[in-house]
């Protein structure tokens, strides 16, 4: 591959945003090893520049620091009130440098970097980036459009409702057959932040009212029992399954990113008609919501070997404890090759705003 002038585009103002400098850094790092000129960005923060786009490209060869994540989300008022300059959600020479770049690598996670306002900026600007365009990372971040779009085409799901803030949610579980338990979540949320398991009526109350506070829109869902399970997809071809096991709790934003919390078994030990399921309602999924690139799908493995797909990720973490890598490296891929490969697929894609 070329030597290549690229942006890792990370941080932004989502409540994964420690995430994604973690995950920007490892990327960074990774990219800078196999010879290209990468610089590590911070969407909301921006970067200073000495000298121009050409000069800080060529100067790009010291490795970043890849920081622990913190068990708390990160407080975004805070980093708000710490940035000069930049407008809007565009720090400083941010534009300037991604429109010099070969590549953006998107290492964004939730809220604008994943809703696909960014990626509609970037193709009204002509800017390359990696991972799907800005229709289907508008509608694999909203759960209930993802959830309309696999019921249409088929692919199985749990049963839902889509609420909206100031609805009135008294009886309408009962109404629409839902029992407890039942999973309440954010309609737009990631890393588990602003999900909940609840098994009584006052549980049920609560969570709403918890959830409400961080989007305008929620989802509520039948709580399907099974073993957690998530697969990925590169350039159209799923990845080995892989099976997560909290050591406590569940599959939460703590037990995502704190080192020893959870065990990973990839590949997955199901059965081969199982994990053929999984394989294919993937690339259905991957499909059914106009994907690009790369994404992971999220499953419950029910107990008679049915996979009930809960959501994509469309630019899924990159952080030493995360799971594509881990993926990738069952199917022979090292991360470096990972990173790679999801630029080469940039590269050779039509934007949606060709």
């Amino acid at each position: 591959m070329f030597i290549l002038n690229i942006v890792v585009l990370c941080g932004g103002l989502s409540p994964e945003r420690n995430v994604s400098l973690t995950t920007g850094a490892k990327v960074q790092n990774a990219l800078v090893e196999r010879g290209h000129h990468a610089i590590m960005a911070d969407l909301f923060m921006g970067l200073e520049l000495d000298r121009g786009p050409a000069e800080a490209f060529a100067a790009a060869t010291e490795p970043a620091v890849v920081a622990a994540i913190d068990e708390a989300v990160p407080d975004l008022e805070a980093v708000k009130r710490s940035r000069k300059g930049g407008m809007g959600i565009f720090g400083d020479n941010i534009i300037e440098l991604c429109r010099y770049a070969d590549v953006v690598f998107m290492a964004l996670h939730g809220g604008d970097g994943e809703n696909g306002r960014i990626q509609a900026a970037f193709d009204l600007l002509g800017i390359r980036y990696t991972g799907s365009g800005y229709l289907g990372s508008a509608i694999a971040m909203n759960k209930g459009m993802t959830k309309q779009a696999f019921l249409a085409d088929g692919i199985l799901t749990p049963k839902g409702l889509h609420l909206k803030k100031g609805c009135d949610v008294a009886g309408i579980c009962d109404a629409e057959g839902l029992g407890l338990p039942l999973v309440v979540k954010t309609c737009s949320g990631g890393s588990s932040i602003g999900v909940y398991i609840v098994n009584t009526r006052e549980e049920f109350d609560s969570t709403v009212r918890q959830a409400f506070e961080y989007e305008d829109e929620i989802i509520i869902e039948e709580y399907i029992k099974g073993r957690e399970l998530t697969c990925a997809i590169l350039g159209g071809q799923p990845l080995p399954p892989i099976e997560i096991i909290p050591k406590e709790g569940w599959y939460d934003y703590k037990n995502k990113y704190q080192p020893g919390m959870t065990e990973e078994i990839c590949p997955a030990d199901i059965s081969p008609e199982a994990e053929a399921n999984i394989r294919s309602a993937t690339v259905a999924a991957f499909k059914s919501l106009k994907l690009d690139g790369y994404a992971r799908m999220d499953y419950i493995l029910t107990e008679d070997g049915r996979p009930y797909c809960l959501e994509a990720n469309t630019l899924p973490g990159m952080t030493p404890v995360s799971l594509i890598p881990q993926a990738a490296a069952a199917a022979g891929i090292d991360y470096g090759e990972l990173c790679e490969r999801i630029i080469s697929l940039a590269l050779n894609k039509v934007s949606d705003g060709d």
